[in-house]
């Protein structure tokens, strides 16, 4: 997949799902050596955010997805989908989820869970 480029930096889902996870992480690594106090504490709230409480992970991460879904964020979607997968997540459990960000989202959504969905398919190949 060709991706599309605003004021050159991607805006749309990476080629594969190994480029998506190398850019990531060296972003992060980048973002996060800067040592910027509100940017650091940020993302250590995201990753506890997720931990489990009352609400188990995978449940939390299913969340994320849909709301992922709903913001259009195809970024957050491939991250959501891979964590989702890692927690046991089932392809019937992933329709359930498709299902609620697209009636949440509304059409607006539907490239996106065409995009969510090869993410998956590739996910599942392994």
């Amino acid at each position: 997949m060709v991706t599309a480029t605003r004021h050159g930096l991607r805006c749309c889902m990476t080629d594969s799902l190994s480029d998506f996870q190398a850019f990531r992480a060296r972003l992060n690594d980048t973002i996060l050596g800067a040592g910027n106090l509100t940017i650091n504490r940020f993302f250590a709230l995201d990753h506890r955010a997720y931990e489990g409480g009352a609400l188990g992970t995978k449940t939390k991460e299913l969340l994320g997805l849909v709301a992922s879904l709903v913001l259009r964020c195809d970024d957050c979607i491939t991250y959501h989908i891979v964590r989702c997968a890692e927690e046991g997540v089932t392809d019937d459990e992933f329709q359930d989820v498709f299902a609620v960000g697209l009636v949440v989202g509304g059409s607006i959504v539907i490239p996106h869970l065409r995009r969510a969905v090869a993410r998956l398919e590739e996910v599942r190949k392994g």
